[in-house]
């Protein structure tokens, strides 16, 4: 089983729908017994943020999800995936998860095109820079789609893939022990985020 955390921040469904079609056991649950039971743990996520961060730590599920962390993979999507830094800097200054070293910070002042769009939103290509078993049914360069405004900084050593938007590496993909985390949404990027989520379901 796969659980699906839900904080009331993220498009659960059709995360749920992509691991169906694939064969797994999705189940969006904030119920920290199920997250202990879970194989594989996925923190979805959109929106801004501090406020993700205070209806996470509503939950009363932060303690858990570092615990479960620490004996079994857990994947952070998008805005999840931010959450799982240091801290962040959307409308202030917020403390994250801390179980990637980094901080999450503005897209718009590191653009060499002022002329680039903010939010960075579309299909860009991801390049592989460590192999790691969630790119074991993924290709260097396939196309995966974004939507954000800010992006994971100071994170070198953590770091799977990036995408290049408008002279910035964005960072794409990374991880630390047994914690991974997109960027881009897998469960909107086609057939390359669906083989990526596969993996995961196999880690």
């Amino acid at each position: 089983m796969i659980a699906i955390v839900d904080y009331g921040v993220g498009n659960l469904f059709s995360l749920s729908s992509s691991l169906r079609a694939l064969g797994l056991s999705p189940e969006v649950t904030a119920d920290a017994d199920r997250l202990r039971a879970a194989e594989r743990i996925i923190l979805p996520g959109v929106g801004a943020f501090g406020d993700a961060k205070a209806k996470l730590e509503a939950t009363g599920l932060i303690p858990v999800l570092r615990e479960e962390s620490e004996k079994k993979p857990l994947l952070g999507i998008c805005l999840g995936m931010q959450l799982l830094f240091d801290k962040g800097f959307e409308y202030g200054e917020h403390a994250g998860l801390g179980l990637i070293p980094g901080v999450v910070d503005s897209l718009r002042p590191d653009l060499k095109d002022p002329a680039l769009k903010v939010p960075h939103m579309g299909w860009n290509s991801l390049r592989i820079l460590r192999d790691d078993p969630l790119f074991r049914y993924f290709q260097d360069g396939e196309y995966v789609y974004y939507v954000h405004s800010f992006y994971a900084k100071d994170c070198a050593a953590s770091t799977l893939a990036v995408s290049d938007y408008g002279g910035v590496s964005v960072t794409g993909a990374v991880r630390r022990g047994n914690v991974w985390g997109t960027q881009f949404h897998p469960e909107k990027s086609g057939d390359a985020g669906l083989r990526l989520l596969k993996a995961f379901g196999e880690l």
